[in-house]
């Protein structure tokens, strides 16, 4: 257990580190050393290769995961290895080879924006790297030697990439090398991943596939699709705003979905330690156990999401005056993008209980359904509305998405993860912020974000401490304050 928490540790203190880094490329250097249309095209080629690339991976990521505690022997292992090694080639040689032939097809329908047409024969070529980058990542995941992994993962990449953009402000490149050399970022992050991962452990290539090959073919295809389904949903209206809009729209959309991305950050570290427990709750059947983590993380979660959705809510316009290059006709987008964060948050683990039962083809299901929805919904609001017409789509295909799953945990379930708490909890978050969106203090944007952002935080901790409106909260400071009171 002691390996456990100190990786998971480690990896925290990295995956922060590199969501730090991150946000200083997006909200600063990609706006102030990059164009907003080559800007456009860097998200573009970004999201079409995220989109593109579970079907390279053919979902041996998950499967190496799944499967390899089944291998026993040595040769089982190489066996199993091969196969995690070379099925991804069954896709990747198709996709690519349609790519090549169909080039001028696709270029085409890119018409309002042709200055991308040089490069798209990057995103097949981005795709295959992150793919093979998740594979080797996956294989020392199972050798529990995640910490390199993870860095690797979220920081060597950003560096490298803040490294090219330092070069273009510097002028020792031109904008368009630097798209070119975003590929070279990929490829450096895969061979990294790879080396390390040899170093593990080499394989030795065989072409004798383990036993149970079938099955892995079957998993691997099911990871494909739900794959597929969450990258759609996540990516896809940043590769349709191009075929509309200029690539500058999509650079300000970009922006705005990093931003409100944040009120989903702190919610993944709870869900990572929520899951296991949910898994172990529904395989004993304690139902009214899982009924009651349900609630809890719900509240808690809510809670939690809501100070970080007042913080960029109540400071968006500040915070678009310090961003450099006028990026400011992208605050509906942040709202909207933004409460369809939050609705994602306040669910809580129901993710994690629909994906452990039965049900859990249905939600795949509805899934594919949904991301036809999205596409549809883009369609009609890009041309009307623009990037807000986008974000508007997102918002309505998340609410329709998340509502489907809900109802199944509570109709095939019973379990309910709302309670008069959470109408209390909506009350303090709309009270907060019809108190101080109005208004802002007359200091420097960065002054004024690090004050106003103070005055809210202690208030609204305040009022849900005394209010009792999650008891795990509640605890926490409650321990927090007796260890400052010991001292």
């Amino acid at each position: 257990m002691g390996i456990v928490l100190r990786q998971s540790a480690r990896n925290v203190i990295t995956s922060y580190l590199g969501f730090g880094i991150g946000a200083i490329n997006v909200m600063f250097l990609y706006t102030t050393f990059i164009s907003k249309e080559h800007y456009g095209v860097v998200n573009f080629i970004l999201s079409a290769a995220n989109i593109v690339m579970p079907l390279m991976a053919f979902g041996v990521h998950n499967s190496l995961i799944r499967f390899f505690s089944y291998c026993k022997s040595e040769e089982e292992k190489e066996r199993f290895m091969s196969f995690m090694l070379l099925i991804p080639l069954l896709f990747i040689i198709p996709i690519c080879g349609l790519a090549y032939f169909f080039y001028d097809e696709i270029t085409r329908l890119l018409h309002k924006n042709p200055e991308a047409n040089m490069f798209l024969w990057l995103i097949p070529v981005i795709a295959v790297c992150m793919a093979y980058f998740e594979i080797f990542y996956a294989w020392v995941k199972v050798h529990m030697k995640s910490v390199f992994g993870n860095f690797i993962n979220e920081v060597l990449v950003r560096l490298v990439i803040m490294g090219l953009l330092f070069s273009v402000h510097f002028g020792w490149m031109q904008e368009t090398s630097f798209i070119y050399c975003l590929a070279g970022a990929y490829a450096l992050q895969l061979f990294a991943m790879m080396a390390y991962a040899f170093k593990v452990r080499m394989p030795k290539i065989t072409f004798h596939f383990p036993d149970n090959a079938r099955e892995i073919l079957g998993f691997s295809l099911f990871i494909i699709i739900s794959g597929s389904v969450a990258t759609l949903l996540l990516d896809f209206d940043k590769v349709m705003i191009p075929f509309y809009k200029a690539f500058s729209e999509n650079a300000v959309y970009s922006l705005a979905i990093f931003i409100a991305t944040v009120i989903a950050v702190p919610s993944r570290a709870m869900l990572q330690i929520i899951y296991p427990i949910t898994v172990r709750l529904m395989s004993e059947n304690k139902l009214d156990e899982l009924n009651d983590l349900y609630k809890k993380s719900a509240i808690t979660l809510q809670v939690f999401g809501g100070l970080i959705m007042l913080g960029i809510f109540l400071n968006i316009n500040q915070m678009y005056r310090i961003i450099p290059g006028n990026y400011g006709s992208g605050t509906l987008a942040v709202f909207l993008i933004g409460i369809s964060k939050f609705y994602d948050v306040i669910l809580g683990n129901n993710n994690a209980i629909i994906l452990n039962t039965k049900y859990y083809r249905w939600a795949l299901f509805f899934g594919v359904l949904t991301v036809f929805m999205m596409v549809g919904l883009n369609m009609i609001f890009i041309p009307l509305y623009g990037i807000n017409g986008s974000a508007l789509a997102t918002l309505i295909t998340v609410v329709v998405y998340n509502s489907v799953k809900l109802f199944f945990v509570v109709n095939k379930l019973d379990l309910f993860p709302f309670t008069i708490n959470t109408i209390k909890s909506f009350a303090i978050i709309t009270t907060t912020f019809l108190v101080f969106y109005f208004w802002d203090f007359p200091f420097h944007p960065i002054i004024n974000i690090v004050l106003k952002s103070g005055l809210i935080t202690v208030i609204y901790v305040y009022v849900n401490y005394r209010m009792r409106i999650s008891a795990e909260i509640n605890d926490l400071i409650n321990a927090t304050l007796g260890k400052l009171k010991f001292r």
